[in-house]
């Protein structure tokens, strides 16, 4: 390597080394020992310069992996919650199938497994098999279940319901219902539904009368949706009390989506009171959606803002999306703080088919997973140009440049994907972009395949 002369100057400093260079040996010695060295940076050879760039990218891309696997092990702990939920919702759902379809030695067993499971319907599990043992004439085994019913749980909204079960329980004989009587619930509740219709009056009291006894679950569903369906107002206000909890909760949750479906925008209020008074997180969930049946976009957007409950909160975000709310949600993103709401605005966002807002926060967001999720969600949409070309051009963060790509293989679009083979520099990406390629299976990928292997 060649060093450049260290006397290099200009002005004065010429005159300075033309008098050192007439000066007596021992004086130039000491001159020249007195100049410094040349800085290593100016000795740096490029090929460390690259090797230090490289090492600086792979610590980011490092880091960036870290905060990914955080970011996975926390969302393994909150799906391996959320599928303990859904294995005991289905368990729970299977039970009441068997009840619906008369299976009760299997809807016993079911909700005995539920009960064991000692998740938050034990106490609608221990009725269910009061009710199941009632049906096939096992009288001790139902007031059992009963009675651990009352003692384990005094405060369950099902304690009404077991209390009216173990009146018709105690007055039975020790055999199982006969399919004559079944079949004639069904003609009791098509006698009351055309009673509404002619004399609402005497219907209301024999409706009332279904939900608060001891009915099997298909007769008080048909008693509740005669009731929703008449659309009077003495109706809806027996509605109203069962939806804001005077019933057990099951029958609850069924009230209030009755609400939304058939007391439009005027239940509202309604829905909202009951969301405010309840602490039972399904009846909220069922509000939400009631909220998102009737459109009712207003509440919904309220509790997107208020909500403290992260699930509820991303649950309300949700339905908001599916009632197509763009303007709402472009204004929950512009005011949202959190990271994990702002993701849930994005899904929302892809819901409602905003893919113009999508490409913004693709542009302009700083957040680089925010827009990675934007990106994302563009490419299920199809991933049409000239958007993802557009920012993939302007993007100088590699992840997101990838994401990009991800999402024109998300989209089937392998002629974006060539555009970028073609011209991108940087053979990693434009690796990537090929490796897309070879699985689409297109015409445009395959001929672009061909090209590279004719060079």
């Amino acid at each position: 390597m060649t060093i450049g002369n260290p006397f290099r100057k200009t002005g004065m400093a010429w005159i300075a080394t033309a008098a050192l260079m007439l000066a007596p040996a021992a004086t130039r010695a000491r001159a020249l020992k007195a100049i410094p060295a040349p800085s290593t940076d100016s000795l740096q050879d490029p090929q460390e310069a690259q090797d230090k760039e490289q090492e600086r990218r792979e610590r980011e891309q490092e880091a960036r992996e870290r905060e990914d696997e955080k970011r996975e092990r926390e969302q393994e702990a909150r799906d391996r919650a959320q599928e303990k939920v859904e294995q005991l919702q289905e368990l729970y759902d299977d039970g009441r199938e068997d009840l619906d379809e008369d299976r009760y030695d299997q809807a016993a067993v079911k909700f005995k497994q539920l009960a064991d499971m000692n998740g938050p319907q034990t106490d609608a599990a221990l009725y269910w098999i009061a009710y199941a043992e009632n049906r096939r004439g096992k009288r001790d085994a139902a007031l059992a279940a009963i009675a651990d019913l009352k003692r384990r749980f005094p405060q369950s909204r099902w304690q009404k319901d077991a209390s009216a079960l173990e009146i018709e329980v105690r007055q039975s004989t020790d055999q199982p219902a006969k399919p004559a009587e079944q079949g004639g619930e069904d003609l009791k509740i098509l006698a009351i539904h055309g009673l509404m219709n002619s004399d609402p009056e005497r219907a209301m009291p024999l409706l009332e009368k279904v939900l608060n006894g001891p009915g099997t679950p298909k007769e008080k569903s048909k008693a509740l949706f005669v009731l929703a369906q008449s659309g009077s107002s003495q109706a809806m206000e027996v509605l109203g009390r069962i939806a804001s909890g005077q019933s057990n909760p099951e029958l609850q949750r069924k009230a209030i989506e009755y609400l939304g479906t058939f007391g439009g925008k005027h239940s509202g209020d309604l829905l909202a009171q009951i969301y405010a008074n309840s602490n039972d997180p399904s009846a909220k969930r069922a509000v939400i959606r009631g909220f998102m049946i009737s459109g009712d976009r207003e509440h919904l957007l309220s509790l997107a803002k208020s909500e403290k409950n992260e699930d509820l909160k991303r649950e309300a975000i949700r339905n908001l999306g599916l009632t197509g709310g763009r303007s709402e949600l472009q204004q929950l993103y512009q005011s949202e703080s959190s990271l994990e709401a702002k993701k849930e605005l994005l899904q929302a966002l892809f819901l409602s088919g905003d893919s113009q807002k999508l490409a913004q926060v693709a542009l302009e967001e700083k957040n680089p997973e925010l827009r990675r999720t934007a990106i994302r969600n563009m490419g299920l949409m199809g991933g049409k140009e000239p958007e993802l070309r557009s920012i993939y051009e302007k993007e100088t963060d590699r992840s997101v440049k990838e994401e990009v790509l991800n999402a024109y293989f998300l989209g089937g679009n392998a002629s974006g994907l060539v555009a970028i083979a073609r011209n991108e520099k940087d053979h990693e990406l434009k690796k990537k972009a090929v490796e897309k390629l070879s699985i689409m299976g297109s015409k445009e990928a395959n001929d672009y395949l061909m090209e590279l292997l004719q060079k």
